[in-house]
């Protein structure tokens, strides 16, 4: 797998405090600018990112691994302990309720 993410660093343009000369509207059109590249430079580089996890994600599956558990356990993972509890506990009483505890 291949990362392809470059670190972007900000211009100076995108540095300043004081907005350029207003065009437009009242709009500071190359401030403006400036920003909207930047999102679209991120956003690219969120989709090659995606890319990325997915193939990751064909890899385990392609070693016996089920993709499905492992999008899960990153879910827990994120969360705090104690959250992480709840909703086990959440989960365990719920499926208690309907008939499908053990």
């Amino acid at each position: 797998m291949e990362n392809n993410v470059t670190a972007f660093n900000t211009s100076e343009d995108d540095q300043q405090t004081a907005a350029p000369a207003s065009t437009g509207g009242g709009v500071a059109g190359e401030r403006l600018k400036s920003f909207i590249e930047r999102i679209e430079r991120l956003e690219t580089e969120k989709k090659v990112i995606a890319e990325d996890i997915k193939e990751v994600y064909g890899e385990a599956k392609a070693t016996g691994f089920e993709p499905k558990i492992m999008r899960k356990i990153i879910s827990f993972r994120k969360m705090e302990l104690q959250k992480r509890r709840e909703e086990s506990e959440l989960l365990e009483l719920y499926m208690s309720a309907i008939g499908m505890a053990e």
